[in-house]
């Protein structure tokens, strides 16, 4: 029980901690990998919080297939080079 406990808590700040990086990351591809993190970070909270088919979902859908997209559309603009 005490461990669950401890496993959520942090959980709950890896994922703060995670979407802190992911509004504050100047690289939008280490800001997409961060919100990658925080999706799946946000699905085992779900898993442990026993809602296993929101937690399949989360990662499914948005661990997934938005981050895919986010990755693909960052990789595909055109950077200007920074000096």
């Amino acid at each position: 029980m005490i461990i669950g406990d401890l496993l959520q808590i942090g959980l709950i700040f890896l994922t703060i901690f995670l979407a802190l990086l992911t509004v504050e990351l100047k690289d939008l591809l280490y800001a997409a990998i961060c919100l990658c993190g925080t999706c799946i970070t946000i699905g085992a909270l779900f898993w442990l919080l026993n809602a296993p088919y929101v937690s399949v979902f989360q990662l499914l859908v948005y661990a997934g297939a938005v981050i895919v997209l986010f990755i693909a559309s960052v990789m595909l603009t055109k950077r200007e080079e920074e000096a």
